[in-house]
């Protein structure tokens, strides 16, 4: 609970001090809070779905039309409009309603500009406008197309924020400004995002549905094809998503810059931007492509240059001409604004009171029974006008076909109005028009122009009254207003023409997509015995400087690149992957790859090579069960690795061995040194399993395996570094089958049970 005061001499206190009432806090602050929400989004950040404007907006444009700012009348001051809106109708800060005036007038900012501006208004590099005392503005065509019709009771007004004066609830708005301009903002627990789009496709879109009001959204989608950009671009999102967006009224759309390459002579290039996403300041998207640059993370591009004049041109230079400008595109579209989201959320006032996401056919609905109520009151209110003029004409005749008794009654009665009421059965305004009317207007010329008149008059009264009463009529009349607009802002038109295309982003594999963000450089990749790895740079021949921990020594080093995957096999069966940019550096003695990779405790490192997606690996256990598996298939995505060879029990696995192109048998050796050569196409290839046995064994398991190409014979090196081949004709005696035994190896095979001797 809480207190309140009420001071002194207010209600019916009369209590020096005031009186303290208890006030539930919950209450008060809910009742205060939900004012507060509604105020804003009523009236600050939710366009009104007819005229697409929030209050500021409207009130600029009403403001500039009370000064007679029109299309073609001489600019005025900024600050003279500014100081209307919020002296009479908006009472907020001058500089914010100065900001939501200059964006009206910013080309790059508004599909269709609303305000003219004279003098500096921003750019899309991101600069400020001038002070508002420095620049000038008038009204466009656009502004006067949604005020049109304002002075014949189009719409309601209502009082002022002081009551002083009144302002208009909703604009007519003849042209569709919701969707041709957008709008965004923030509101309570709300907030609307809607992109600009072409004002040709929306007209075609409401003929339709004037035509067609069951027309599906599918048949709305082939004549509004998706947003349009006053800064053009080219939108990536797939037609389903964009669909699904405009059914929902939720969603987004993905707009990248639009480039081509130059060719700068002698082999080299550069490419070119000519158009960037919507509502990204030129300034800072240099700025974060430079910094990209400096930090390494774009190895692609050498150079950035802003070479822009009133068109955007921004010039990227490759590192060297053998880069593929497909590929270092999309690195800068994934790393920088050149590719950018740009949200579809249609949340508006719905009739001008519920906050509510409506998708593309209601708010075309909702524009177009806006036109049709703004029709009916202006045809009511030239109905009004008329009948008033012709009520008029009609006591004018009379006095036409009487002239002489009217000025009889006129020079010698002494109350003419009410004896000529009373002559000839006249109405008060008709009387008093003619009491008014001058003496030259009683030339028989003038007579004839009346009567000329009222025909006239009376033929536009029966067509106003058949429109009022046909449906089918107003929307036919509301119809050829909107095929009026179509022509005004047609393909054909300079601000017309459609601005932002579509295409389907192009698919680079995702190799080459981590290659392009990773700078090529060469390393060594060092691995000791107890399982630490390092990466030298550059390639290294000599390794006997190579300084490792205590009681540990080299195992395997071999050359590769940055962009390289390092693909570790462990004792377990499990396949692990390494970024070669990401391991550590040379200077120590590295890091444990335990640290790197979740491997078990009681697994150990078996293999560790460069991957090669191309090759073919043969993985066994040590009791001698395995298959051959493409090496594309062994990535792993995690740290928990790809468990690609199920061990059993007690067993372990043993071999990871490269096999050969056109390898066609397998050559075999146990630790009992028994050796066995039987074909390679008795092994099967497969992604995940067990295996199938390849040797027989009594005692201990496989020692080592060498596929080769039997036209070429086996080869392998003694104990003493002598190279041995053998013929298949020679090697008759060891062919068999998989899983059978063998026998003792040929004479000279190395002791060590391997083929390399290691």
């Amino acid at each position: 609970m809480g207190q309140r005061v009420i001071p002194p001499g207010s209600g019916d206190d009369d209590t020096p001090g005031g009186e303290v009432l208890p006030v539930n806090l919950r209450e008060a602050l809910e009742e205060r809070y939900l004012a507060y929400a509604l105020s804003t989004i009523m009236h600050r950040a939710l366009p009104d779905v007819r005229d697409g404007l929030k209050p500021v907006h409207r009130r600029l444009l009403y403001a500039m039309r009370e000064l007679r700012l029109d299309p073609t009348a001489g600019f005025k001051k900024c600050a003279r409009v500014v100081g209307d809106v919020i002296g009479k109708y908006h009472p907020h800060g001058d500089q914010s309603v100065y900001e939501a005036m200059v964006r009206l007038a910013q080309d790059f900012a508004q599909r269709y500009p609303l305000v003219d501006g004279q003098g500096n208004f921003g750019n899309i590099d991101g600069d400020s406008a001038a002070a508002m005392r420095y620049t000038e503005a008038r009204m466009t065509d656009v502004a006067a197309l949604i005020l049109e019709g304002l002075d014949e009771d189009a719409v309601d007004f209502r009082p002022t924020y002081d009551g002083s004066e009144d302002e208009p609830v909703v604009l007519p708005g003849a042209f569709p400004n919701l969707l041709a301009n957008g709008s965004s903002g923030i509101a309570v627990g709300m907030a609307t995002s809607i992109p600009p789009h072409n004002a040709y496709e929306l007209c075609q879109a409401a003929l339709k549905l004037i035509a067609i009001p069951d027309t599906p959204i599918e048949a709305l989608m082939e004549l509004v094809q998706g947003p349009d950009f006053p800064t053009g671009g080219i939108i990536v999102e797939s037609r389903a998503a964009i669909l699904e967006a405009y059914r929902t009224g939720r969603g987004g759309f993905r707009v990248r810059a639009r480039w081509h390459q130059e060719e700068q002579g002698r082999g080299t290039w550069v490419v070119i931007v000519t158009e960037i996403p919507y509502a990204v300041a030129k300034s800072r998207l240099i700025e974060k492509l430079a910094d990209l640059i400096n930090d390494k993370k774009l190895p692609l591009v050498d150079d950035i240059r802003d070479e822009s004049a009133e068109d955007v041109r921004i010039v990227i230079v490759p590192k060297s001409r053998n880069v593929e400008p497909g590929l270092m595109m999309e690195s800068l579209f994934k790393l920088s604004e050149l590719e950018s989201r740009v949200p579809l959320n249609m949340n508006v006032l719905s009739r001008g009171q519920v906050p509510n996401v409506l998708g593309l056919r209601d708010v075309l609905k909702e524009w177009l029974e806006h036109r049709k109520d703004v029709l009916v009151r202006r045809s009511t209110h030239r109905l009004q006008q008329i009948e008033k003029r012709l009520e008029i004409l009609g006591g004018l005749l009379v006095a036409y076909l009487n002239l002489d008794e009217v000025i009889r009654i006129i020079r010698y009665e002494d109350d003419p109005k009410a004896d000529l009421i009373k002559a000839f059965a006249l109405t008060e305004v008709q009387a008093e028009a003619i009491l008014n009317m001058r003496l030259r207007n009683l030339r028989k010329l003038e007579e004839f122009e009346i009567r000329k008149e009222h025909d006239e008059l009376t033929k536009e009264a029966a067509s106003i009254r058949e429109l009022l009463g046909s449906d089918d009529k107003q929307w036919k009349v509301v119809a050829h207003e909107i095929r009026d607009i179509a022509k005004r802002f047609g393909p054909d038109t300079p601000l017309g023409r459609r601005r932002t295309t579509f295409a389907d982003a192009p698919e680079h594999a995702n190799e080459d997509m981590k290659e392009a963000m990773i700078e090529r450089e060469p390393i060594t990749v060092v691995v000791s015995q107890k399982g630490w790895i390092r990466a030298m740079k550059g390639h290294i021949d000599d390794l006997s400087r190579l300084d490792f921990k205590q009681d540990d020594r080299l195992k395997i080093a071999f050359k590769a690149e940055t962009t390289d995957k390092i693909i570790v096999f462990s004792t377990g069966g499990r396949f692990f992957t390494l970024e070669a940019s990401k391991l550590p550096g040379g200077r120590g003695a590295g890091e444990p790859i335990r640290i790197q990779v979740d491997m078990d405790q009681d697994q150990d490192m078996l293999a560790v090579f460069v991957h090669h997606p191309d090759r073919r690996l043969l993985v066994a256990t040590k009791a001698s069960r395995g298959f051959i598996i493409a090496e594309s298939e062994v990535v792993a995505q995690t740290r928990k690795g790809k468990q690609v060879l199920n061990v059993a029990v007690g067993d372990e696995a043993r071999l990871c061995i490269e096999v050969p192109p056109g390898s066609t048998h397998l050559a075999s050796i146990g630790d009992n040194r028994k050796f066995l050569v039987f074909p390679l196409e008795q092994i099967p290839e497969m992604q995940k399993g067990a295996g199938v046995r390849l040797q027989r064994f009594k005692d201990g398991g496989i020692a080592d395996v060498k596929p080769f190409v039997g036209s070429d014979g086996l080869t392998w090196t003694s104990s003493s570094g002598a190279s041995f081949t053998r013929s298949l004709a020679e090697l008759k005696e060891w062919l068999g089958n998989r899983g059978d035994a063998g026998r003792l190896p040929p004479r000279g095979f190395p002791a060590s049970n391997r083929f390399d001797n290691g």
